[in-house]
């Protein structure tokens, strides 16, 4: 089934570096980022590789999180949020290939470690159900390491299918946040 826009709101004004498309049809993307293998390293050149092409990014606070579905380190878990004119699927070429730079290898395994995990959240109100693309990506509603940061990056975005503001899901949704902790780290270096 092709994406379809949904109820959720447009972007928040934020331009586009390299694309630098105006008007209010430019969707509003949100992406999550996680490492639990050289984790700061990691996480910080994934922001500036999105830095470099969709500036300006906004990310949220940063959080430790224990690994979901397997043993291992725990995760660094973020999210960032740009405006860009491109497709969903450039979009999607654009952030596997800075998954491929920090190291990323794709296995048919579902779970385990990684060097860099980049999931588009929501693309404006796209609401896409195809398997190959989960868009607004289901773990919104079901992982907290992924809902908190989304709701303390845009508390009033409202979720292109529920409806809801990301605010108003925490609070009704009471994700179990036990394995997660927000650490202090800068994700951008020092100027």
């Amino acid at each position: 089934m092709p994406p379809r826009a949904g109820p959720g709101s447009p972007g928040d004004g934020l331009a586009t570096a390299g694309e630098r498309a105006t008007g209010a049809d430019v969707p509003r993307v949100y992406v999550s980022l996680g490492t639990n293998v050289d984790r700061e390293r990691n996480l910080r050149a994934a922001v500036a590789e999105l830095d470099a092409r969709f500036a300006p990014v906004r990310v949220s606070p940063v959080y430790e999180t224990r690994a979901v579905g397997f043993r291992g380190d725990p995760f660094l878990n973020a999210v960032a949020g740009f405006d860009t004119s491109l497709e969903l699927e450039s979009l999607l070429d654009v952030l596997r290939a800075i998954e491929t730079r920090s190291g990323r290898t794709r296995t048919d395994k579902r779970y385990g470690p990684r060097t860099l995990d980049i999931d588009v959240l929501t693309y404006g109100g796209v609401i896409s159900d195809d398997d190959a693309m989960d868009v607004p990506r289901s773990d919104i509603t079901r992982q907290a390491f992924v809902l908190v940061p989304l709701a303390q990056l845009a508390p009033d975005a409202s979720h292109p299918v529920l409806g809801e503001r990301y605010a108003d899901l925490v609070k009704r949704l009471r994700l179990d946040t036990s394995g997660m902790r927000a650490v202090d780290f800068a994700v951008r270096e020092p100027s």
